[in-house]
Order: C-alpha cells, then structure tokens, then sequence
C-alpha cells in the first residue's frame, strides 16, 4: 500500500494566529514543531503503508512549502518539497492508494473556520469546480482523484471536517483537534492528545480503503474563481483558456480538472 500524506498548518492544534503560520520569528518555529509532530501522527498511523509527505503550507519566502522540520520527521516516510502548490504529481502517476490530509483548514469565509481561507487570505474570496463551492480540502482531493485516489482521512478544526464530509461523503474519517470560536481563536485539543487522535485516525481511515470515492468534480470542468479585488485578477487574465467574466471573476475550463486547472494556475 502507498500512502501520500498532504498537510498544511493552520489546522494544527494550538495554532489560531498568523504569526503562528509564518514569518521567521518565534511563533512560527514553534508551531513548525507543533505541524511536524502531527504529522508524524498521520506517518505512524499509516506505518504498515509507508508513505510521502507532500507539504503543502505556503508559509512566504524560503519557507513556503517548507515548513515541516526534517530533523524531527518520522524516517518511516520520504517528504517532498516543491515550488509550486500542487505541482508535484509524481507520487500519484505511478499509483497510490490512498491520501491523508494533515493540518486542513476550512474554505474562505466559514465563519467558525480558523485562518480560514482558500488559496491566498488576500486574493481569493470564492472558488467553484463546476458550480461546487470548495476550499483547499477539495483542491487537494481533487488533484489526487485525478489519478485515482481517494481522500480517506481529514484532520483540522471542526469546520474543515464538516466541510470534507459535505464534499466527499460521510465514509471520510476526520479527526479534529480544535473548535474554531471565530477566525482567530479556538479551544484546542492538548497537542499530544491530538497526535494520538491523529495516529488513531489514519489507522483507522485505512482499514477501507473503498470508504471514500476519488473525488472527480465532473467532465469537462469549469473552475470558477471570484476575488477580493479587481486588481487581484490581473495576473490570471490571460493565461490559457480562461475567460474574464467579471471584474473580480474568471472561469477556466478544461475536459478535465487537472486539464483546467494546470491551464490557469500554473
């Protein structure tokens, strides 16, 4: 069995603040340990399996997908550090059984999401896969159902479990380490108690691994972004095949996702 274990910070218990989630000051080393403990949850849970951890938090500068400690990781896994969100697809083109989402936060706009957003806090305000508002879980889920395989596991505040199940289906395992009380606070699960949350989680989200369908959100595909500003636009406009549909809105369509996708983001 191969697993490929996605994760991002903010919905690391303890971290409620955007300090917490970057810049190089205190703070945000701590929660790198806080992020790099929970993970390692996830890798123990799935140590039967083996897996790659991809991360996947763009923390700003040198550190953006490079927020995760290597000193500290679990050596039962490989870790991946790329450039560019969801460019590395390598893992899931020579076959994967199945994906763990590690640290998720809920979509742009949830009001009981902490550090909720979707893609950039600044810039997007809305993101649709054929009329489906999704966050970053569905981004994540459908890249990986691009090749076949399933989102069997989500991990985060309350929100973000609510909204994977909404997307992906009641078979999806979730574990949350925090209740968001508004955007930048939250009760929080002890960090070691939400590790062994973690590591119970993926065990068991691994059991069946036919509890959750590859997330497909329809063929062809039109992904919709709506952001924040007009200006914030601009550097999409004319990439291939997206339309300007408004001052603040673009689609971009594909005979796939990762078709459109890979067309406007990259």
């Amino acid at each position: 069995m191969r697993v490929h274990i996605i994760s991002d910070i903010e919905g690391v218990a303890g971290i409620v603040k955007w300090s917490q989630a970057g810049g190089d000051q205190p703070l945000y080393h701590e929660a790198r340990k806080l992020y790099t403990e929970e993970i390692n949850a996830a890798v123990r849970g799935a140590k039967a399996a083996g897996a790659t951890v991809m991360d996947c938090h763009g923390a700003g500068g040198d550190y953006t997908f490079n927020s995760l400690l290597p000193a500290e990781l679990d050596p039962d896994c490989e870790f991946v550090i790329q450039s560019e969100w969801t460019e590395y697809t390598t893992f899931l083109e020579e076959g994967c059984d199945a994906a763990l989402l590690v640290g998720m936060h809920a979509m742009a706009g949830t009001p009981d999401g902490v550090l909720s957003h979707t893609v950039s806090g600044q810039a997007w305000q809305n993101l649709r896969f054929n009329g489906t508002l999704v966050g970053e879980t569905g981004i994540n889920a459908a890249l990986c159902g691009n090749w076949g395989c399933p989102v069997l596991l989500v991990t985060g505040d309350r929100a973000v479990c609510r909204e994977g199940r909404e997307l992906l289906g009641e078979g999806l395992t979730t574990v949350e380490v925090k209740e968001g009380l508004g955007r930048f606070s939250a009760r929080n699960v002890p960090a070691v108690c939400a590790r062994e949350l973690i590591e119970e989680g993926a065990r068991r989200a691994l059991k069946d691994l036919q509890a959750v369908a590859p997330y497909d959100p329809g063929r062809p595909c039109e992904i919709e972004v709506e952001f924040t500003s007009p200006d914030r636009l601009i550097e999409y406009r004319n990439r291939k095949n997206v339309e300007v549909t408004g001052a603040r809105s673009i689609v971009a369509r594909g005979d796939d996702w990762w078709r459109a996708w890979s067309d406007f983001y990259f």
